[in-house]
């Protein structure tokens, strides 16, 4: 993969369980829901320089070099580096039993 400056995408299902974590903290507390979503969303901007330095996705069935993925919080995001853009594809609590796709 080539560095550079990439756009940074979310799919709506992303988006929707960024949602729901924040949902499900903010019952908690609302402090610590911001401060997760902030996390969250900070690190996917970061993803637009150098995203190859984090891990390939292993849960992605044949993956050709392009998905990758990063923790923070205990939450797995899934994404996946194309030519001029990243796409966030899915946000997933540790906790949960890993999917392959």
């Amino acid at each position: 993969m080539v560095e550079g400056s990439y756009e940074v995408l979310w799919n709506t299902p992303a988006r929707k369980q960024v949602k729901h974590i924040y949902n499900y903290i903010r019952g908690k507390s609302v402090q610590n829901a911001e401060k997760v979503l902030q996390a969250i969303t900070e690190a996917g901007e970061k993803l637009s320089t150098n995203p190859d330095r984090f891990g390939l996705d292993k849960y992605k069935k044949n993956n050709d070099g392009s998905y990758r993925y990063f923790e923070i919080y205990r939450y797995r995001i899934a994404f996946r580096i194309y030519k001029k853009h990243i796409r966030i594809l899915r946000v997933r609590s540790t906790d949960q039993e890993p999917l392959e796709y």
